[in-house]
């Protein structure tokens, strides 16, 4: 099970990883090589249908993104935990679903394919706690320009190696990172690989 811990902890390439955040404490989110996207989810911990809600979010904040010292929100339009630091060039994505076997079969895979779907209910099993369905992430570092006409574009992260994103909880969490294994289409410049957190008291 993994608890809190100021230690620098990999979220393995592919795979995903749930840590369980207090109240007032901050996730630092690495992006150890710089092209690594990672869906992230955040749950309510006494509530696991309360959660991160992109949709919500755009709402509250007027905006796609999420803005630096303002609150993210759930589903039930609460704020869950305030987005503290970007040390990238700001470009996330909250429109795009997780990857799933389905994506991938679409893809042409024939064999299983590492998906972040997967990875989400996986981590929290490791936790002891199961959900029905899977929200949307927050694509962090995900780079999906759209133009004028609402055309989406699949491009990798802007972002450098070490670039972090910090956030600091409202409720006692859970977060939950997966590495997203996309090899197919070039959000993760063609070589999905780890990232790093740390939760700071």
């Amino acid at each position: 099970m993994q608890t809190e811990s100021e230690e620098l902890t990999e979220i393995p390439a592919r795979k995903g990883i749930a840590v369980l955040v207090e109240c007032g404490k901050v996730i630092k989110i690495i992006n150890t090589h710089g092209h690594q996207v990672v869906d992230t989810w955040v749950f309510n911990a006494l509530d696991l249908d309360e959660f991160l809600s992109n949709e919500h979010m755009h709402q509250k904040l007027n905006s796609l993104f999420p803005k630096i010292g303002e609150p993210i929100f759930t589903n039930k339009r609460r704020p869950i935990a305030i987005f503290e630091e970007d040390t990238s060039p700001g470009i996330h994505d909250t429109v795009m679903a997780a990857c799933d076997i389905y994506r991938y079969r679409q893809l042409g895979c024939v064999e299983y394919h590492d998906n972040c779907d997967d990875n989400l209910h996986a981590a929290l099993k490791k936790l002891g706690y199961s959900i029905s369905g899977t929200p949307s992430p927050l694509n962090l570092w995900m780079n999906i320009p759209v133009d004028s006409d609402g055309n989406c574009g699949w491009q990798p992260p802007v972002s450098k190696a070490g670039d972090f994103v910090c956030f600091k909880t409202m409720m006692d969490c859970i977060f939950v990172m997966s590495a997203c294994p996309q090899d197919l289409v070039p959000i993760n410049a063609g070589n999905p690989v780890e990232a790093h957190f740390q939760v700071l008291g």
